[in-house]
């Protein structure tokens, strides 16, 4: 591990416990920041309801620290959004944010969707699929942006966890992660090492300024998480950036076939971005690689090919569209259309 690597983990690493609401609370005071949680959600009626009761019950009710509590619904097909209005946050499908922009499936979709849906300064994203889920989570990230002597230096906060894997009754203790360990930390590691550090480079749990944000792109889907890290550090230098402590995350697992189509969109990120770092020249005949990922399922006859586009689609940064004062409304220059 670099040195630099070494300094930032001693300094840029704390516990949730560090960071107790009524230093947050004061400090929120303080500054006068707004902050927002946002939960991108997709098929999770039997998990949302308790995570955003929780946000409301000790972050909204007890004590004022969330400003906007929103879920942005992905298309789902069972009650997701109802569990989550019942529960108290505002809800949206993602259609309804940026309606003149055609929405695409895709997490990194919801994510940069809903920058144009909230006001806060600060603005924490919480998956939706989280078991016996805590307040801590999201008081956790926003501690060091809010809290630390320094704190307008600090641009991102990232939680980090064991991940246990459930398996029928039986629980592996750090099962969990299989592509964070074998696709996005190697590539990491490799191609961007200051950035060895991180936990849970993939954790759907942090926090980060708007201004932040809204100077990234967002590519659509899985690889959003990896390209966040990686843009960031080019823009704040790893500094910028910190780590949360906050215990266990329980949440469902994906199967072999959905993992790798997570990690072929993991990589193409990547590869996007040695290429615009000037680090690979493409070769052959076109600029991207191909992105018709073929798997195979076994059928009464034997195995059986089944292929999946994965391109990854780019957002461009939010601050780069021309939004009128209508909540939603998008004017100027056609910016339906993506970065490739």
């Amino acid at each position: 591990m670099l040195e630099e690597v070494e300094r930032w983990l001693d300094a840029r690493s704390s516990k949730a416990s560090d960071w107790p609401l009524e230093r947050l609370l004061a400090a929120k005071a303080a500054t006068g920041a707004r902050i927002s949680v946002v939960l991108p959600a997709l098929d999770e009626e039997e998990t949302v309801g308790a995570i955003v009761t929780a946000i409301r019950e000790d972050l909204v009710e007890a004590a004022p620290l969330v400003d906007e509590l929103l879920v942005v619904d992905s298309g789902s097909a069972d009650r997701t959004a109802e569990n989550a209005a019942a529960a108290g946050a505002k809800v949206l499908h993602r259609d309804e944010i940026l309606p003149g922009i055609p929405s695409v499936r895709g997490k990194g979709e919801v994510l940069w969707r809903s920058l144009a849906a909230t006001t806060g300064d600060l603005v924490c994203f919480i998956d939706a699929d989280l078991r016996e889920f805590s307040s801590t989570v999201v008081t956790g990230v926003l501690g060091p942006l809010l809290c630390s002597p320094d704190n307008d230096a600090i641009h991102l906060v990232k939680a980090m966890y064991d991940r246990p894997l459930v398996a029928g009754s039986a629980v592996l203790p750090a099962g969990g992660g299989r592509v964070t360990e074998l696709v996005a930390r190697p590539i990491l590691n490799l191609h961007w090492p200051l950035l060895a550090g991180f936990v849970q480079p993939l954790g759907g749990e942090y926090a980060a300024r708007r201004t932040l944000l809204e100077r990234l792109p967002f590519p659509t889907g899985y690889g959003v998480e990896t390209a966040m890290l990686i843009d960031t550090l080019a823009l704040v230098g790893l500094d910028g950036m910190a780590q949360v402590d906050v215990g266990v995350r329980l949440h469902h697992h994906q199967d072999d076939a959905g993992l790798g189509r997570m990690a072929s969109e993991i990589m193409q990120v990547a590869w996007e971005r040695l290429r615009r770092e000037g680090r690979i020249v493409p070769g052959g005949d076109g600029a991207r690689p191909h992105t018709l990922m073929t798997q195979f399922h076994r059928e009464a006859e034997g195995f059986a090919p089944r292929s999946t586009d994965v391109t990854v689609v780019e957002r461009p940064p939010m601050r780069t569209l021309t939004r009128g004062e209508g909540a939603g409304e998008v004017v100027g220059e056609a910016v339906g259309e993506t970065e490739q």
